[in-house]
């Protein structure tokens, strides 16, 4: 094995060919080149940034910690002051009359 190592590190053409499809076997940049080349290779060669864990989790689930609240809200264990004023803004607009009549009771039905 150390026979081969030699070998590459040899400036034949045989040796700088084999270098090159080794790299190329494994992935690895196939031709020598400067710093700021091998900085977008391992740029490019890493995870993107919306793959990875920590970004694509980033924020809560407010999806169902709303549902969670909602059922919370049915069971009475918590207090939405937002949705108790809505529901007493539209029992006071029935009581008005001023709510949508409900199904089978509109004009159409009516005429009828």
């Amino acid at each position: 094995m150390s026979k081969y190592k030699d070998l590459v590190k040899l400036s034949t053409t045989y040796a700088r060919r084999m270098n090159h499809l080794s790299n190329r076997i494994f992935s690895e940049v196939t031709r020598p080149t400067n710093p700021q080349s091998m900085k977008v290779v391992k740029m490019f060669s890493e995870e993107p940034i919306q793959c990875r864990d920590y970004v694509a989790n980033w924020y809560p689930r407010h999806v169902e910690t709303g549902v969670l609240a909602m059922k919370l809200r049915e069971y009475g264990l918590f207090r939405d002051e937002h949705q108790d004023f809505k529901e007493e803004m539209q029992r006071l607009r029935a009581l008005r009359g001023k709510a949508p009549p409900k199904k089978g009771e509109g004009k159409r039905a009516s005429k009828k």
